[in-house]
């Protein structure tokens, strides 16, 4: 699985003439199930996206978003193991 932070590079009236073609592709990857989770990782600074897959599937799906697309904001892919956060977490527990 891979944690895909999107950090917005341009003013934001241009993001927002993007957010609409952005959702879409958002709506997509979610009914497809590559995408898992999408959010907002700070208001009007970016997001964070879950997906799961090959990472060059990955890359090469999320090249496609719009926000990439048009220069709107850098993607930053950090692979990760659910089972070893959820065993990272046992402590919790105790």
């Amino acid at each position: 699985m891979f944690i895909v932070s999107l950090h917005y590079i341009v003013d934001l009236p241009t993001v927002d003439s993007h957010m609409d073609a952005h959702v879409a592709w958002l709506k997509a990857g979610l009914a497809d199930g590559w995408l898992l989770v999408a959010g907002r990782k700070v208001p009007r600074d970016g997001g964070i996206l879950i997906a799961r897959g090959v990472k060059a599937d990955i890359e090469a799906k999320v090249a496609t978003d719009p926000f990439v697309l048009n220069g709107v904001a850098e993607v930053t892919l950090t692979q990760f193991n659910p089972s070893f956060v959820a065993d990272g977490l046992e402590f919790l527990k105790t």
